[in-house]
């Protein structure tokens, strides 16, 4: 059975119509035979949408108790059973109550697509994970129901249901979104236009970037290498020199004249050993262009100018951005240059920009690495010059009817053979030295045309022109050897340094240790393989580039062993014997990095361990003590009323009965906090956002105190919260019952509410002995009473738990003093999506 096909109804904000737009499919489908079923559509009560379900056959749901509420959820068990062709399932971003078959209704879709079912379902930009950041810094508000990216990415079809701001907000008006009540407060608030246009705008690059993946794939598929002009893509490339950061930054500015303009910065490496840039140079650049929003490319190819347009045309970029050549005059004799090359051959759909800087024409100085090691076509140069070159010159001597002299002859002969030495090394040098000698005693001494030299003289002119030849060739490629040697050695000292730095410093990953290989090698992949023993598989510790899946260091290009059981595989290609002293510094320094990691994570290990062996010790304290007390009360008022040697009076009995009564709510209280500290220790806490007015929950909270020991001030001003109910209600009120039991009597605590900015503060003020600055921290660990709390006064659970349940639902919770004495407690939330924070108004001038 394959798998089935998933379409996303996409939408800028709540209301635009996605759902409705999901039905009308829907019936477009069964009207053409399909069997086609609701699984869940949620219609939020809106007239016409709730219509569009009739005609169309519904799954039952679930139902789900917790905290004393029923919830329904799609019964994904009876949609796999009934088996549809499609499935409708609204709201893709949605979290399941606790106790559902998964977490999130995109789990309970992916079950769904695995059984071979069509699923088609709706959601919003803001749930989109990746853009959490970017809708909070718009809205205010911090979306907690979130959609992995990549769920919705790798949808078949998404199709974007758009509306107008204006539109949205007239829809809105006419109460076709919200009830009357909720549509001023809505308009005012999250649906304003400027949200409302923003949060549009992201919706259309997102699905903009989705329609450029299928562009990208239909023209991999056709193999179409010329430009569509869709969007701007800007590349940029870079040598490793430092006028790449002004190249960078002008194309930046080159993008933000057009909006959706997207940046590449490339680096060409040649695949003959060391790249010839600073690894230095080359970070602040990545980091440079990743801040402008860009991406940096790795790419290796011999022939740059090729590869750098081979690129641009497969991102299907539309301008390249090129700097002046750093080549002194004179250095234009080898070839006309990079940029040149590019824009003669980046054709009409390639626009290219030559970009002057400060390092234009002062020459490229020695390479920092391997770029003095000859390419083919400077050896084929070589050769050309010291073989093809000689016999032309003889020609054309011969030509000349030899005027010059023997003299000048050599002088020639021996200049090219310099020229080869130059371009080709020593083998060709030689060459040109054999082969001109032949030249002149076959061309230029008499008897010609023979290799009979008849002038004794003519002799020694020959033999010492091949000796000084071969002398000045020797000369010529040892200086390009040291020279290529000292380049080497300066760029190995500069990547050692750097590498020992960043590592010393605790600034380098396992991944980014190995990018560094990967980039400085200019290798595809690059894998840290170990094993616990000779016989045991080898398994990977860490990998990046692609996956090609090498599973033993033999099956690499190379390895680099790191001891007896570990090694540096790579893949793309093999490395001269002298870059592996680079590379196995590299090895060692990925096991070091691999070690301290794991070290860490002992050590994290480790604290949660202690942690939890003070905590189970803290709590047998607890229990041997506080559950005690209440438990013996209890048992002492049982067994008096059981007696038969004494007969109680009613009021004694009643009295007996509230002791048993009251030790019972001690017990009830004391496991409840321990039950929910065990919740928070072990991450099971999984609160239920929702709108709710904090006069619906406090109230509630506070019935476990005397009526008469608390003043409440909440104004029903006050925007509404988003949090879990339940959870906010056992915080209050832990902390209304610590206040109340360490304030004074006859002094009620207070408890006020006020609105600051986008989040919300209840103040719970108490007249107590307060607590000192270095204790105010302390006394939210669990098992914690300050000063001389009495025992049976509690397990110090209760502001642990608060505080817990408060960080749970995206608040905080801490201590500060109380003027003229005692504790404060401030319990900080967010506002309900869509408050716009009223500011004060200020006077126009301040006078003193």
């Amino acid at each position: 059975m394959g798998r089935g096909k998933l379409r996303i109804y996409l939408g800028a904000a709540p209301g635009v119509g996605k759902t409705y737009a999901m039905l009308s499919e829907a019936h477009r489908r069964v009207e053409r035979g399909t069997d086609c079923v609701v699984a869940f559509v949620e219609h939020h009560d809106r007239p016409r949408t709730e219509v569009m379900l009739h005609g169309l056959e519904e799954v039952g749901r679930r139902e789900l108790e917790y905290r004393g509420t029923v919830f329904t959820e799609m019964d994904v068990d009876a949609v796999l059973a009934r088996h549809p062709a499609v499935a409708l399932v609204d709201e893709l971003a949605h979290t399941n109550v606790p106790g559902s078959r998964n977490a999130k209704r995109y789990q309970d879709v992916e079950e769904l697509l695995r059984a071979g079912i069509d699923v088609v379902s709706t959601v919003n930009i803001q749930h989109l994970e990746s853009l959490g950041d970017v809708v909070e810094s718009i809205t205010g508000v911090r979306q907690r129901e979130t959609v992995p990216d990549e769920m919705v990415r790798r949808a078949d079809q998404i199709e974007l249901v758009d509306m107008s701001p204006q539109a949205l907000r007239r829809r809105m008006a006419h109460g076709n979104v919200y009830k009357p009540d909720k549509v001023d407060a809505a308009l005012s608030h999250y649906f304003r236009p400027g949200n409302l246009t923003a949060l549009r705008e992201l919706a259309l690059l997102w699905v903009a970037d989705r329609v450029d993946e299928y562009l990208q794939q239909y023209r991999g598929e056709h193999n179409i290498r010329s430009t569509w002009q869709a969007r701007e893509r800007i590349v940029v490339g870079l040598t490793g020199g430092p006028e790449g950061r002004t190249l960078i930054r002008r194309a930046a500015r080159m993008a933000a004249k057009g909006s959706g303009s997207e940046i590449l910065a490339v680096y060409i490496a040649r695949s003959d050993g060391l790249t010839a840039a600073s690894p230095k140079e080359l970070a602040v650049q990545r980091t440079l262009v990743e801040d402008l929003g860009g991406t940096f490319h790795h790419v290796i190819g011999d022939d740059i100018p090729s590869a750098l347009l081979e690129f641009a045309r497969g991102v299907n970029a539309t301008q390249i951005v090129l700097g002046s050549s750093r080549r002194k005059s004179w250095q234009y004799i080898f070839g006309p240059g990079v940029g040149a090359t590019v824009a003669r051959e980046s054709g009409p759909d390639l626009d290219a920009h030559i970009v002057t800087h400060e390092e234009a024409a002062k020459g490229r100085g020695l390479p920092v690495a391997r770029g003095a090691r000859l390419g083919r076509t400077r050896i084929i140069s070589g050769w050309l010059a010291g073989v093809v070159a000689p016999v032309l010159l003889s020609l054309l001597l011969t030509a000349l009817s030899d005027t010059l002299g023997l003299a000048n002859d050599v002088l020639l002969f021996l200049f090219l053979t310099v020229l080869a030495a130059l371009l080709g090394g020593l083998r060709p040098a030689l060459a040109s030295a054999a082969v001109g000698s032949l030249l002149l005693n076959f061309y230029f001494t008499p008897p010609r045309h023979t290799l009979t030299v008849q002038d004794p003289r003519n002799l020694v002119a020959i033999v010492i022109f091949f000796a000084v030849a071969v002398s000045v060739a020797s000369v010529v490629d040892l200086a390009a050897r040291r020279t290529h040697q000292a380049a080497r050695l300066r760029a190995e000292s500069e990547i050692l340094s750097f590498l020992a730095g960043s590592v010393l410093r605790g600034e380098t990953t396992l991944d980014a240790l190995l990018e560094r290989v990967r980039e400085t090698f200019s290798m595809e992949s690059v894998a840290l393989l170990e094993r616990t023993s000779d016989v045991d598989p080898w398994t990977c510790a860490g990998r990046v580039g692609p996956a090609d899946r090498v599973e033993r260091p033999e099956d690499a290009d190379v390895d680099m062993p790191v001891g007896d059981h570990m090694a540096l595989a790579l893949s793309g290609r093999v490395l001269p014997a002298e870059d592996r002293r680079v590379l196995a510094a590299f090895a060692a320094q990925a096991a070091v990095v691999l070690d301290r990691q794991r070290l860490v994570g002992e050590a994290e290990q480790a604290r949660e361990l202690a942690e939890g062996n003070r905590i189970r010790t803290a709590l047998l304290a607890a229990v041997s003590h506080d559950l005690r007390t209440p438990l013996a009360g209890i048992k002492a008022a049982v067994t008096s009323l059981r007696s038969d040697d004494v007969e109680w009076s009613e009021e004694d009995q009643a009295e007996l009965l509230e002791g048993i009564e009251h030790g019972a709510d001690r017990l009830d209280h004391l496991v409840g906090n321990l039950l929910d500290m065990s919740r928070l220790q072990t991450g099971t806490v999984t609160p239920l956002i929702r709108e709710i007015d904090l006069d619906e929950v406090v109230p509630v909270a506070l019935g476990g105190v005397p009526e008469d020991s608390v003043d409440l001030d909440i104004p029903e001003s006050l925007p509404m919260v988003a949090v879990d109910p339940g959870l906010l209600e056992r915080a209050v009120a832990n902390i209304v019952e610590n206040a109340v039991k360490y304030s004074p009597a006859g002094r009620r605590v207070h408890v006020a509410a006020s609105a600051l900015g986008d989040r919300v503060e209840v103040r719970v003020v108490d007249r107590g002995p307060g607590v000192p600055d270095d204790a105010k921290d302390r006394i939210f660990e669990p098992f914690q009473r300050y000063g001389d709390a009495p025992r049976g006064a509690g397990v110090g659970l209760g502001l642990a738990v608060a505080r817990g349940f408060v960080e749970a639902m995206g608040g905080t919770l801490a201590a500060e003093d109380t003027p003229g004495g005692g504790l404060t407690m401030v319990l900080t939330l967010g506002a309900a999506p869509g408050f716009v924070p009223v500011r004060p108004e200020l006077p126009a001038r301040v006078t003193s």
